[in-house]
């Protein structure tokens, strides 16, 4: 009678453990998608930023059409991504086009001192601020996650219910080379 009570018991926990842990996966879960949703947001607001800022440069730069070109095709790359790889892979492409495009602001000082274009750089500065956070809160969330699916016991409740790691949020090439500070 007594071991009938302790086996009642033990399965009881074993129940019990199951259900919070597949619980905790599906928090998690759900949080990666809310923190991936966040990224998305601010990659948007950057997407809507690009043609404001294309068209205040164009006024001054008429001459500069290949760099136009490439933020133009980044920016529509960035907003037909879907997975977190395609999104990372099209943010640092258009990363890497408005670092052309400020290089050619960069040539014309009435651009630099205008209002608008000033103003529309700001924007785009918090923007990558936001974006940042983002990133990270997202990329914390996966590593919680991936980490739950990787160690035992939590594997044994990952593999039963088909829970497979998520993917990092990674920064490009681009993003990982060492920057050059000079004061001349």
């Amino acid at each position: 009678m007594n071991l009938f009570y302790i086996l009642i018991g033990a399965g009881v926990l074993l129940v019990v453990y199951l259900i919070a842990t597949y619980n905790g996966f599906v928090v998690l879960k759900t949080r990666i998608q809310e923190a991936f949703s966040g990224i998305d947001v601010q990659l948007k607001r950057r997407a809507d930023l690009i043609p404001n800022l294309v068209e205040t440069v164009k006024g001054y730069a008429k001459h500069e059409r290949g760099v136009f070109n490439e933020v133009t095709k980044a920016r529509s790359a960035l907003m037909t991504a879907k997975t977190p790889v395609e999104k990372a892979e099209a943010n640092n492409m258009l990363t890497g086009a408005l670092k052309s495009l400020f290089a050619v602001a960069e040539a014309y000082p009435d651009l630099k001192a205008s209002d608008n274009f000033k103003d529309l750089q700001r924007q785009l500065e918090d923007t990558e601020d936001k974006i940042a956070y983002s990133r990270q809160f997202y990329n914390s969330n996966v590593l919680e996650f991936n980490t739950r699916v990787k160690t035992f016991p939590s594997n044994m409740i990952a593999n039963m219910f088909a829970f497979k790691e998520e993917e990092f949020f990674e920064a490009g090439e681009e993003e990982r080379k060492k920057v050059n500070v000079k004061f001349d």
